[in-house]
């Protein structure tokens, strides 16, 4: 009963944001996008391990860790989406359930509690801000030190301004209850500031990476077939969001739980492949690292290449191929940005450094 109340009230807040804010419905769109797990390997990594190795590396394990407790804790919780909860309960009188409107990016296949992007954007945003803000504890004059606490505070206002929009956007879409995006909100910062204190992260081999994925992977998968055993379906959320879905094209396979857990396996697997690579030594090791032409030309280039992987779609018709795929595809990435861009860069430079000698 006192999760129906906890529902009921989240269905009125839903309602409130879609009658009277629905002027800012392009910016709340946007503002899902830019919470969205994936950006975190497209846009956020290839800046920052440009320009510091350390927290770029730590930013792929915090969203990979992240997102993986993200989906046992959906597994343990069996929270329930808005748009599907309105159309099932029975708390309302004779057919009088509430209307509540769906958005292309609405229909979300897994269970909603906590919110993936919630939890997403603020381990993320964490990561970057606590890097930020390290780099001005190092002032230490008098002036500086002010300087230091404007900053914090200018820093961390945007972090709670970016939360507290990802967070209505996704209530306002009506895939999350509010109660479930401050749970992945608070879930994300304590990931994030876990990750604060395990420098060991940075000097792991390729075995230790391989041996984490296989660990997250078969935890998962024990886990979802233990509970399959009791007779527990973890995917009971799948055949919802399809039912009450209002169009079925609305309906994506990259949103499932499984299409998560391989997307981020196959980012810390390419992360792991590009650190412990010769190509990432001879360059970001190399001499022309400490410039900074080499830096912003990898930034520039990392961003241009992986803006082409969005163009390469991955076929949905057959599920385990779906997943190999996914998996290459997101090795693939930090691959790119961690050994085969800076590797070109370098040669780049190395053959033109000849050519003017």
């Amino acid at each position: 009963i006192n999760m129906d109340l906890l529902h009921s009230n989240g269905v009125l807040i839903i309602q409130h944001l879609q009658r009277d804010y629905r002027a800012y419905q392009d910016f709340l769109n946007f503002m899902s996008h830019v919470g969205d797990p994936r950006n975190i390997f497209s846009i956020y990594f290839p800046l920052w391990f440009q320009l510091n190795q350390v927290v770029g590396t730590k930013m792929i394990w915090v969203a990979v860790i992240g997102d993986w407790f993200n989906l046992i804790f959906k597994w343990i919780l069996f929270g329930h989406r808005p748009y599907w909860w309105v159309q099932e309960t029975m708390i309302y009188p004779n057919q009088s359930s509430p209307c509540l409107e769906q958005f292309p990016i609405t229909c979300e296949t897994g269970p909603g509690s906590p919110s993936g992007h919630a939890m997403g954007s603020s381990c993320v945003w964490y990561v970057m801000v606590t890097a930020a803000l390290s780099y001005t504890v190092r002032w230490k004059h008098k002036s500086a030190v002010t300087l230091h606490r404007l900053t914090w505070s200018f820093l961390w206002s945007i972090f709670w301004i970016i939360q507290i929009s990802v967070c209505i956007s996704r209530v306002f879409i009506a895939t999350h209850f509010p109660h479930q995006v401050v749970l992945g909100v608070f879930a994300g910062i304590l990931v994030a500031e876990a990750f604060e204190h395990t420098p060991a992260i940075q000097t792991a081999s390729l075995r230790m990476y391989i041996k984490t994925n296989l660990f997250l992977f078969i935890f998962a998968l024990g886990f979802y077939l233990s509970l399959k055993l009791l007779d527990i379906d973890l995917l009971w959320s799948v055949p919802k969001a399809k039912k009450w879905c209002a169009n079925p094209d609305w309906i994506n396979i990259d949103t499932t739980p499984f299409a998560g857990l391989v997307r981020n396996l196959g980012a810390l697997f390419g992360l792991g492949l590009g650190i412990n690579s010769e190509m990432f030594i001879t360059s970001c090791k190399g001499k022309n690292s400490c410039r900074i032409s080499f830096r912003i030309l990898c930034v520039a280039a990392s961003l241009a290449t992986l803006q082409l992987y969005n163009f390469v779609k991955i076929p949905t018709h057959t599920e385990y191929l779906f997943y190999i795929l996914s998996f290459c595809k997101s090795a693939a990435m930090p691959l790119t940005v961690v050994a085969l861009v800076p590797y070109c860069v370098h040669s780049l430079m190395r053959t033109t450094a000849k050519k003017l000698n």
